[in-house]
């Protein structure tokens, strides 16, 4: 099959159309010309995020290399422009970055996993074999996961009844408990790609692969869980498996599931968008990548030769539906849309509510209690700044009485808008994890330069297969200028400390307060204690916009 003769079509553009007459309705959002013989209903990197939020997308998302400028590389008005986004719109809100608080005072929060219970039980109710497949970061984020280790998710993506799951963060819950909540589960646990560290063979409790029959069709869904797990987060919360890419064996995999007779292959991935386009590249026989991790939101797919790439967004802010029209063994074309969970268009599934609501019940006193308020709007998505970030770092310098402060470049965690109270349930959905210790130590400023240079590396190797990491990592109490063009090593100058504006000296030691360290034993208070205790002290937290990285070739 020529990709070329494929039909493929996307229902963004109804309800972009819709949203931009402010005359949306349930209805319409979840209104679908069903097509073929296969649907497929994608969610992905729903981070613990139980209730609606407020959740900024990206203003910056730098692609190098082959994908310098591609999608999802493109954001702000040149993102409205490629996809005929009306500025102002509810598109412009679910998609876009600018003009974000005034936008979400006028259209409200997304998300909500009664909301995706709803627009999952309406798909069901137009094709009742559709599959639904959660690309995992699902057991991790917020204060009720971390205290429920991961039950509060299990338990209401069991009421959502997905058939398939990958995984990521779910492993920083140590390897006891993954394995206890695994062998729990009433539907499928994938990964092609997690195998027995000690044996160097594919992990018993993780199947490659399993087999659907919908549709009258034979499909086979192929798991690829997060391959940089031993580099991203700590080896020694889960020492028992390693991960990779693995290409060799995806195609394997390929291979023996068509040889056993499937008729649609799917690859529900945690690899990153990037990464995905690699491995459609390099991998034959995959009809559809469901791709997560790196939390795009794409209102088309993208094509790489025949495969086609799903992006779904994250905390749960987006439901992704594919219809698929296969015969006779082949995919002959699709229609796709990614359906936002406008909170205030989409009404909550009762049964959803109810069971979310028992979730939260033993902490509601300690989750609605309020530490302080912000004046700012507080975000954490871009590739080098954050709001949020900015605020964590201060707290870090303040509390730890340190020079400069590092915060990990992570893409969890949503926003709020100018005139929010921030409640002790929003600090922990910007810093709930296992190994959350506030670390203060010294450094010397080579070493920190080398930390930046290896993160930075991770972000902008030309080759997507050596970006391993998040978005760079932030600091507080220094400025510095990033080359993105440049090789590992080069990337990093002008280093100052800014209380002093100083040149940062290579063999001076510095004070330097981080958390999320991977490195075992770590000591300190709890991140999102030292938070909480100075925005306590601030009342109002008021963040202005920083220029203290000078970013080139961008």
């Amino acid at each position: 099959m020529a990709a070329s003769a494929m039909l493929g079509t996307s229902g963004f553009g109804n309800w972009a159309r819709l949203a931009a007459q402010q005359s949306l309705t349930q209805d319409q959002l979840l209104q679908f010309d069903t097509f073929g013989n296969v649907s497929l209903i994608h969610v992905t990197d729903i981070h613990a995020q139980l209730m609606p939020i407020y959740f900024r997308e990206p203003s910056v998302n730098i692609g190098v290399g082959a994908n310098r400028g591609a999608v999802p590389h493109v954001t702000g008005a040149d993102f409205r422009k490629l996809y005929g986004i009306e500025d102002g719109s509810r598109s412009h809100y679910a998609l876009s970055s600018g003009d974000f608080s005034a936008l979400a005072q006028a259209y409200g929060k997304v998300g909500g996993m009664d909301r995706v219970a709803t627009v999952v039980n309406a798909i069901r109710a137009d094709r009742p074999d559709a599959l639904l497949l959660d690309g995992g970061d699902t057991w991790h984020g917020s204060y009720t996961c971390y205290h429920s280790e991961g039950q509060d998710m299990v338990n209401v993506m069991n009421g959502l009844k997905p058939d398939a799951m990958t995984f990521h963060w779910e492993f920083t819950l140590g390897t006891d408990r993954v394995t206890e909540l695994v062998e729990g589960l009433p539907f499928a646990a994938l990964g092609q790609n997690i195998f027995d560290a000690e044996w160097d063979e594919p992990a018993e409790l993780f199947k490659p692969y399993k087999f659907f029959e919908r549709g009258g069709v034979k499909i086979a869904v192929i798991g690829q869980a997060f391959p940089y797990m031993p580099i991203a987060n700590p080896s020694w919360m889960f020492p028992e498996y390693s991960f990779g890419i693995r290409d060799e064996n995806m195609q394997a995999m390929v291979d023996e599931v068509r040889g056993q007779g499937a008729e649609l292959v799917v690859c529900l991935s945690h690899n990153g968008f990037d990464v995905d386009k690699k491995m459609a590249s390099k991998v034959t026989g995959i009809d559809v990548i469901l791709t997560g991790h790196t939390h795009d939101a794409l209102p088309e797919p993208v094509l790489v030769g025949e495969t086609i790439l799903i992006a779904s967004g994250s905390n749960g802010k987006f439901v992704s539906r594919v219809d698929l029209d296969v015969r006779d063994g082949r995919m002959m074309g699709f229609r796709h849309k990614l359906i936002p969970i406008f909170s205030d268009v989409i009404a909550p599934d009762p049964e959803m509510a109810t069971l979310i609501e028992e979730q939260r019940a033993p902490y509601k006193a300690d989750l609605e209690e309020v530490i302080g308020q912000t004046d700012s709007l507080l975000y954490r998505r871009g590739n080098f700044n954050g709001s949020w970030d900015d605020l964590i770092c201060d707290a870090l310098l303040s509390e730890r009485e340190a020079d400069i402060a590092m915060s990990p470049g992570v893409r969890w965690g949503p926003s709020l808008i100018p005139g929010d109270d921030i409640t002790r349930e929003d600090i922990w959905n910007v810093t709930s994890m296992t190994y959350g210790e506030a670390y203060r130590t010294e450094m010397t400023g080579e070493f920190i330069k080398v930390i930046l240079e290896d993160v930075a590396d991770n972000i902008f190797n030309p080759d997507p297969y050596y970006q391993q990491g998040g978005d760079m990592v932030r600091i507080g109490g220094m400025g510095y200028r990033c080359d993105v063009t440049k090789p590992q090593g080069e990337r990093i100058s002008d280093m100052v400390l800014l209380s002093t504006g100083e040149a940062i000296d290579p063999a001076k030691n510095y004070v330097v307060a981080g958390w999320a360290s991977v490195n075992e034993g770590t000591e300190g208070p709890q991140i999102w204690d030292v938070v909480e205790s100075h925005i306590r002290k601030q009342g109002t937290v008021t963040i202005q916009p920083r220029d203290t990285v000078e970013v080139v070739g961008a």
